[in-house]
């Protein structure tokens, strides 16, 4: 168990680029290919087939079919062969998986949640529910974790708690990018990509040969695209409001268009294996994204001179309408000022609307064979970035909820593990994890909240943590086709938030403290296990069951009115109880696999309003709530019956029912048949593509894909105005590629029935309810010319 402690608040600087998501229906996918094949990978066609996939989730390779996980795995032919560039975009084929860039007060972050769980809050305070690896380097923070698909051999999801494979953070699951390897094959690829709203993305890579025993890889993208929200001058737009205009009346009183694209990402890795037994890689990466924010329109909006916060509104212009505000159900344009235009409220606060992230990272990966059955992996880190983002929360020009925030990030991390056999009967892994990280933030913020008016800035508040584990993982043979596996990790760590907050001239305020340096802590510690039996039954059949424990950590609460609202809380825990089956069947040409699992969650850290007598109010607190329970499965399936023809298919099921809340909890709104934030209790996927060869000269390609989620929620307090109604989403692809398979041409379409919905909703009970539309249809054309 973990011991309570203090804590701290925010984000910043950081170590990150984020690590991600992923991935489809059982599409086989190769998982590690060896020498020209694995070079290969980024120039294949789009196709896939129900070839062995090998995984890593048990830290050795083994058959996808063999691991008795529930796994997704997906490769880079695949993702391209459905047009997805970006982690939230292969959610859509993952059971159980939400990816989300969820609203522009959240910046360049990812809102993460597996079968329930998750985390939608990038406050450093706070940590992630899902784990994030990119070439098995962990992502510490979900800002910094959209990143964009770039050179990769495949992704792997796991599913259910990994405490003891993936441990920190990894209760709902963890998603794994791995890079393509350099091999010194010479060969290589260059692409371009147009189409909706002045798109254009450029992509590329190069594998060469050093010596005969160095290797470079070199892959880049640089994209860019206007956004699909306009956003208007509310005095241009309407002149008898009496709202000063920015803009001419009768420009089109478009200031800007929310939602753009606007990323370059850089890679290099060298591979050394001139010694017998040894692979070394150092990699590199860096990301620069500059954007305009992530759109948010205003969907209901009530003026009552009763209500705490709206009562803070006066002297407004004669002949002004609220409800002009609104952008209906259908519409893609805001009036988001990201200022004050109105008398008589505080103006303390102009924020930028754009997103600005740079980061990047360094890591060396040394794999070394001491012995035919021992060998040791060594995995060192480090991680940073910057970013500054604004955000106007309420969507209109009014200044109820403006802010600029600055964030800053670094990690350090050192993994080593040892794996070896006995025999034919164990095999074992061992080993131990370290990771140090730092994040500061500073926010200037000008917010109404329990009709307190807080024009202030939050200076260089730092964040620091640390963990630390030791893990070992045993896999048991006593019979050809039975295995036991047990494994065990114990973690400890510490984190702290001191808060630094004054009015903008750093002046005292009530309302502002804790403003002097107060500092929360959080200390913890923590053993996981895993216990799982699997069978092959048969060539075709395997069966397994397993239990298995995880963990988020425990942390500061990040906003605290008052010194004494600055407490800590414990780590959500959860115990989960699975059994599953994968299947080929009918020649290979079917494969099947299913999961059903049954898990209790307890210590479910939640954000309050309405606190205990002790904490005071106004009042926001992250907590621990109460206890539930989880009940789901999963099946996914690939289907071909002829080489030219491939289906695939995923369905997923999440029940959450809470069993136990605390009273503060049901006072802040909460209730037993409520639902957790960005889970559809339904969620299901199909693609199906065709081959057409041209006398064996070019090959066409027509590709569907359709993906459903069922209702969700914004908010933990399930109010109607949060609602996330379910929608469907289809999308088309049709790709021509040359008999050499060295020309490819692509047309896609996204979005293809125009399907217009949101993808948050955050009624936080304050008058009003921004929304984040999704992107419309859009298409695109891509050229690609790949050398060998």
């Amino acid at each position: 168990m973990f011991k309570r402690a203090g804590l701290r608040t925010f984000t910043s600087h950081a170590v990150l680029a984020g690590t991600l998501i992923a991935i489809t229906a059982v599409d086989p996918a190769w998982a590690e290919q060896s020498g020209t094949e694995s070079a290969d990978a980024s120039i294949s066609s789009p196709t896939t087939s129900n070839d062995d996939i090998v995984v890593t989730a048990q830290f050795r390779s083994q058959r996808l079919q063999d691991t008795p996980l529930a796994i997704t795995a997906v490769n880079a032919a695949a993702l391209e062969s459905r047009s997805q560039t970006t982690i939230t975009e292969i959610a859509e084929q993952s059971p159980s998986l939400t990816l989300k860039n969820q609203s522009p007060s959240m910046g360049p972050s990812l809102a993460a949640t597996m079968r329930g769980i998750g985390q939608y809050d990038f406050n450093p305070a706070l940590e992630p529910g899902v784990g994030f690896y990119v070439d098995d380097v962990y992502f510490a923070t979900l800002t910094g974790s959209i990143v964009d698909l770039l050179d990769l051999d495949r992704v792997e999801i796991l599913r259910g708690p990994q405490g003891t494979l993936a441990g920190r953070n990894s209760i709902g699951g963890a998603v794994k990018l791995f890079s393509l390897k350099p091999e010194g094959t010479n060969s290589g690829y260059i692409s371009v990509a147009a189409g909706s709203r002045s798109r254009l993305d450029l992509r590329g890579s190069f594998d060469t040969k050093i010596t005969d025993d160095l290797f470079l890889r070199v892959a880049g993208v640089a994209k860019r695209q206007d956004g699909y929200i306009e956003r208007i001058d509310f005095g241009c737009a309407f002149p008898g409001s009496g709202v000063p205009a920015k803009l001419a009346v009768g420009t089109g009183c478009v200031v800007d268009k929310m939602g753009g694209v606007g990323y370059q990402a850089l890679r290099g890795s060298l591979r050394y294996t001139g010694i017998d037994g040894l692979d070394l890689a150092l990699t590199g990466d860096y990301t620069r994204e500059d954007r305009t924010t992530t759109p948010n329109v205003l969907t209901s909006f009530t003026y009552n001179t009763a209500s705490p916060n709206l009562a803070l509104i006066t002297n407004l212009p004669s002949g002004f309408d609220y409800q002009q505000f609104l952008t209906p159900k259908g519409g893609y344009h805001t009036y988001a000022g990201f200022s004050n235009m109105a008398t008589g409220m505080l103006s303390e606060t102009t924020a930028p609307d754009r997103v600005d992230f740079k980061g990047g990272g360094v890591s060396l990966n040394i794999d070394y064979a001491l012995g035919d059955t021992l060998s040791l992996k060594s995995i060192s880190a480090y991680r940073g970035y910057y970013t500054r983002f604004g955000s106007d929360d309420d969507g209109s020009p009014l200044s109820l909820s403006v802010s600029d925030n600055r964030l800053s990030f670094w990690s350090i991390s050192q993994e080593l593990r040892l794996s070896g056999s006995v025999s034919s009967l164990i095999d074992y892994t061992v080993g131990g994890f370290y990771m140090k990280q730092k994040s500061v933030a500073t926010l200037t913020a000008d917010v109404r909240y329990g009709g307190v008016p807080l024009a202030f800035l939050a200076l260089r508040e730092p964040v620091p943590a640390q963990s630390k584990a030791a893990f070992a993982q045993l896999i048991f043979h006593p019979l050809p086709d039975l295995n036991v596996t047990g494994g065990l990790r114990y973690t400890d760590e510490k984190k702290d938030y001191t808060f630094y907050r004054y009015n903008k001239d750093g002046s005292y305020n009530p309302f502002l403290s804790p403003n002097n340096g107060v500092t929360g802590s959080y200390r913890g510690d923590r053993w996981d296990y895993r216990i799982a039996v699997d069978y092959r039954w048969a060539p075709w059949l395997m069966t397994y069951a397993q239990i298995a424990t995880g963990y988020k950590g425990g942390g500061i609460n990040p906003r605290p009115f008052t010194p004494i609202q600055v407490v800590s809380f414990t780590p959500e825990t959860l115990t989960s109880y699975e059994a599953g089956a994968k299947m080929d069947i009918f020649d290979r040409k079917v494969r099947f696999n299913v999961s059903a699992y049954h898990s209790i969650y307890k210590d479910i850290q939640t954000t309050i309003t309405q606190c205990p007598p002790s904490l005071g109010n106004p009042c926001i607190a992250t907590t621990n709530a109460g206890d539930a329970r989880i009940d789901g499965f999963e099946a996914e399936t690939t289907v071909r019956p002829i080489q030219a023809l491939t289906f695939d298919a995923a369905a997923s099921y999440t029940d959450f029912q809470y069993k136990s809340l605390l009273p503060f909890a049901v006072q802040s709104g909460l209730q037993l048949g409520f639902k957790p934030i960005n889970t559809p209790k339904w969620k299901y996927s199909f693609g199906v593509q065709y081959e057409i060869n041209f006398n064996d000269v070019w090959k066409l390609t027509p590709r569907f894909d359709g993906s459903y989620q069922s209702l969700s929620f914004g908010r933990v307090q399930n109010a109607p105005r949060n609602r996330i109604e379910s929608r469907f989403l289809a999308n088309g692809r049709l790709t021509l590629t040359n008999e050499e398979s060295d020309w490819q041409i692509s047309a896609e379409v996204t979005n293809i029935f125009k399907k217009y919905y949101y993808v948050s909703n955050l009624d936080i009970n304050q008058g009003y309810v921004p929304s984040t539309p999704g992107r419309p249809r859009e298409w695109g054309i891509t050229i690609k010319k790949s050398f060998r």
